[in-house]
């Protein structure tokens, strides 16, 4: 199984690589991954400098959907020139892009097969830009949900966190994350409806989706998983914030995940 690995914004290939270690580690040689940069050059993610040393990428700089369709664009070219790739692994912007690549796809081509057969979503959503290009309809909650958890991730993420709080700085403000661990309110995930979103636009390939319930934009990654097929796809929870933990039950967990999508996309063909 061969992967494209996408990072986050501000950060690069060599970053993600090292987020990605332990549990890479447990898999065979049977997946290999290709980690790329970016083609945009960037300041750093909040607190990313005090651990990796520059350069650092992003796909886009802002959100307008005129920059992620050229992101797109750069994509097919990339995949056109070093393809194919059996499955994508993403991390927080690296997730949007493909995130919204697929939701574009069936938006516009759903005869067009897509050019990875899986893919693994780390810490990332969907631009609600995006989601109103497609078409769905996004509240104002949505909105404001998207707006405040953003906020909450680069205050948590900054330096002066890291360095009062260290792995202490990852707190879930009140009304992020549901109570308990029942399942979503279909009608109203974090202010989008998805009892009335088009079933046409579904990530209809086998999706492992892996997130932290003490990520501030976990709401993100949790409308991401209701945009998959529920028979296609895993979800799991690390219990940390926006980052990827290297604990060895975490480790472990996120390879079979990763295993389990080779098993998947044999299935699927």
């Amino acid at each position: 199984m061969r992967f494209l690995c996408l990072h986050g914004k501000g950060t690069s290939a060599a970053i993600f690589q090292s987020q990605t270690t332990a549990f890479r580690s447990k898999l065979s040689n049977e997946f290999t991954f290709d980690f790329v940069d970016g083609f945009l050059s960037s300041n750093p993610a909040p607190g990313v400098d005090l651990f990796y040393p520059p350069p650092y990428y992003s796909f886009w700089n802002t959100y307008s959907v005129a920059d992620v369709r050229k992101a797109h664009t750069w994509l097919r070219q990339y995949l056109a020139k070093n393809g194919p790739y059996d499955g994508v692994m993403c991390f927080s912007q690296g997730c949007s892009l493909m995130a919204s690549f697929c939701l574009y796809n069936q938006a516009e081509t759903p005869n067009q097969p897509l050019p990875f057969k899986v893919a693994i979503f780390i810490c990332g959503g969907v631009p609600m830009q995006v989601l109103e290009d497609v078409g769905i309809d996004v509240p104002r909650e949505a909105w404001e949900m998207n707006d405040k958890s953003s906020k909450a991730l680069a205050e948590q993420a900054s330096t002066d966190a890291i360095l009062k709080s260290g792995l202490n700085r990852w707190v879930n403000a009140e009304g992020f994350i549901p109570a308990g661990d029942g399942p979503l309110d279909h009608k109203n995930v974090f202010g989008l409806n998805f009892e009335e979103m088009p079933q046409h636009l579904r990530i209809m390939i086998p999706t492992v989706h892996v997130y932290g319930n003490k990520d501030p934009r976990c709401p993100a990654s949790l409308q991401l998983v209701q945009f998959s097929d529920p028979a296609l796809r895993k979800t799991y929870d690390h219990g940390g914030g926006h980052d990827v933990p290297r604990k060895t039950d975490v480790s472990e967990s996120i390879a079979r995940l990763v295993e389990w999508t080779a098993t998947a996309a044999t299935v699927r063909r």
